[in-house]
């Protein structure tokens, strides 16, 4: 089992008791403006298909998307990972970061403490060459944390699912010295 562990913050698989607070998360309309189309998750069967998803990718890729817990009080933040964006078969192929925190979690940090780590987690454990992240032209609290992780704007587009500009952030592993004779 993949577990990662930040000062503050435990990243880790998901379990049945995620569901209700991800449900709480995923319901709220100002945590969901810059995702899809802004509209919010109908419940908790939704969320719990939504992870059962995520948890699969985890089984498919190799990597998947984190629950994200603050160490201190066991309360579940969010998430934070990665997955393939097939939603944006014009990036493809490609592994995407991306975070969704709970607003009461906004503001503090958390978010970019949990990128930076399954960052790490993409370019080091799994190898992964490259890592993008898209962002909603607008969403400016999503591209500072990008900017903190150190990816750079490589270009927009639009979400073909509901057609809001996009911003597609990228980052490269770190070239490593060739040790060949």
């Amino acid at each position: 089992m993949t577990l990662l562990q930040t000062p503050r913050l435990v990243l880790r698989r998901w379990r049945e008791a995620d569901v209700a607070p991800m449900t709480a998360i995923n319901s709220d309309p100002e945590v969901m403006r810059w995702i899809r189309d802004g509209s919010v998750h109908e419940g908790e069967e939704q969320t719990r298909s939504t992870i059962a998803r995520w948890e699969h990718g985890w089984e498919t890729e190799g990597f998947g998307l984190f629950a994200v817990e603050i160490r201190a009080t066991g309360e579940l933040a969010g998430f934070t990972g990665l997955s393939v964006p097939h939603y944006l078969p014009e990036v493809l192929p490609a592994v995407e970061i991306g975070w969704r925190l709970g607003r009461s979690f906004w503001g503090q940090g958390i978010a970019t403490e949990a990128a930076r780590a399954a960052l790490d987690f993409g370019l080091t454990d799994r190898g992964l060459e490259r890592i993008v992240s898209i962002a909603q032209v607008g969403n400016e609290a999503s591209e500072r944390i990008m900017h903190k992780l150190g990816m750079r704007v490589e270009r927009g587009t639009f979400d073909p699912t509901c057609g809001r500009a996009l911003r597609i952030h990228a980052i490269d592993a770190p070239a490593t010295e060739d040790r060949s004779p």
